[in-house]
């Protein structure tokens, strides 16, 4: 299960060097891995399909809203029962309960959706809550068994895997919608019991390697060592990364609002009746959408891991703010729709690729019990706390009838703030670098379990 040829290695190797320097010992694991994302995202898109209609159609577009916020609140609960469980778990058996947990979920979902329950809430804010947690789990996954070199070349490719499941997720769920959001749960549930295989195989293939390398296989250890809140708010390193992604996260939802405003002000300002309406938002949306997906995978192959290895981790995070603030800067003086949308294309192409990758990255110089506890919170809660802020600006600007100027103005005070955030980030960042380099490499690496 564990043996690969070297001429496989080499092979493997030569077909992902395009994108990044991948040496023959890594190519196998990095595949694997590239194709674990890549079927995490593409049940994803399954779930996201088999939500809607459930949604929209047991209870409309202000329920859908109103859930999208209580997902915030139902993350407290689950985090703190995850922490329990990281406090009594090793790596491998954290991550396999959680994609099993998410898996045999699916199988009670898709009972319930064949029973013609109402299950329009109760799954949309399953949802939102598997989507943060399964791609949290696997970059912590990933964090834990790179080195912080190698994280800056091999993440790039592995985000790759990210990018194309999400677009191969959309066609695939647009060929099963037809048989019903039950079929598309049990593909979901299936997929997720692969992803425990793969990740199961790479964690005994890395641990193999490990013994070659030592004479003795370090014992399971729990991930979280101490409670949970404590761990929290006395990690620095931690408070900057969640603080950062609280600001990314808050920004891009009140562009995405400036955008879908200036568009319904656009449709108004013309006159259409409802169905040239309808067409004209549909087009717009999909070559939006479309250009954002293009631009980030061409990125992702072709940019992300060269700019990351030149610049280093901490010094990439500069450049979506920096984009985003002359973005916004324009949209302040001159808040046109096609101003607008060539500015939120830039961003968000930016954002799936280079910033996503590159703040995946910070936590390859980070403890443990950081990627997987800390790494989690922040990726689920601190995000979904972001959402409800723009929500909140979104309710102040139509109760006291702000301009769209309003929001860019915003937006660039929190840039602001954000570039202060990734100052202090880079300087943290280059500690632990320094930190781990004068550590000997057989004590670096923390107990794998």
């Amino acid at each position: 299960m564990l043996r690969v040829s070297p001429s496989t290695d080499q092979l493997v190797a030569r077909l992902l060097r395009p994108f990044a320097k991948v040496e023959p010992s890594e190519a196998v694991t990095a595949a694997v891995m590239t194709l674990c994302v890549f079927l995490l995202l593409l049940a994803y898109y399954l779930l996201k399909t088999a939500r809607e209609p459930l949604i929209l159609l047991h209870g409309g577009a202000e329920v859908k809203a109103y859930a999208a916020a209580g997902q915030s609140l139902l993350l407290i609960p689950v985090v703190r029962v995850y922490a329990e469980l990281a406090r009594r778990v090793g790596r491998m058996q954290l991550v396999g309960a959680t994609y099993g947990f998410f898996a045999a979920n699916l199988l009670l979902f898709a009972v319930l959706a064949r029973a013609n329950w109402s299950l329009g809430v109760p799954f949309y804010l399953w949802v939102g809550i598997f989507n943060v947690t399964a791609i949290a789990q696997f970059w912590s996954f990933a964090n834990d068994i790179y080195t912080a070199e190698q994280g800056k070349r091999l993440f790039a490719v592995l985000g790759i895997g990210s990018s194309l499941g999400a677009v191969m997720g959309s066609l695939v769920a647009s060929r099963l919608a037809g048989l019903g959001p039950e079929a598309l749960m049990l593909c979901a549930a299936i997929v997720l019991l692969g992803c425990i295989w793969l990740l199961i195989w790479i964690d005994r293939r890395e641990r193999a390697a490990a013994r070659l390398r030592s004479a003795a296989e370090p014992p399971a250890e729990p991930v979280l060592d101490q409670p949970m809140l404590s761990f929290l708010l006395t990690d620095r390193y931690l408070l900057l990364i969640a603080a950062l992604t609280f600001l990314l996260n808050y920004v891009n939802s009140n562009g995405e609002y400036v955008l879908d405003r200036t568009l319904l002000a656009s449709v108004a300002q013309h006159g259409w009746d409802p169905a040239d309406a309808a067409k004209f938002v549909a087009g717009f949306k999909a070559e939006y959408f479309g250009w954002v997906n293009l631009i980030g995978v061409l990125l992702q192959l072709f940019a992300v891991s060269r700019i990351m290895t030149r610049f280093g981790v901490s010094n990439t995070l500069f450049v979506l703010p920096l984009v985003a603030f002359m973005s916004y800067s324009v949209i302040l003086t001159a808040p046109i729709l096609a101003l607008i949308r060539i500015g939120k294309i830039a961003e968000n192409s930016l954002d799936y690729s280079l910033q996503n990758t590159a703040r995946q990255a910070l936590f390859l110089v980070s403890s443990r019990a950081e990627k997987y506890v800390g790494k989690t919170v922040v990726d689920t809660f601190v995000v979904r706390v972001g959402d409800v802020c723009s929500a909140a600006s979104v309710w102040l600007a139509a109760h006291f009838a702000l301009p769209t100027r309003a929001f860019a103005a915003v937006n660039l005070g929190l840039i602001a703030i954000w570039l202060g955030v990734l100052a202090a980030i880079r300087v943290e960042h280059a500690l632990r670098v320094k930190q781990r380099a004068s550590v000997p490499s057989s004590d670096a690496m923390e107990p794998a379990a």
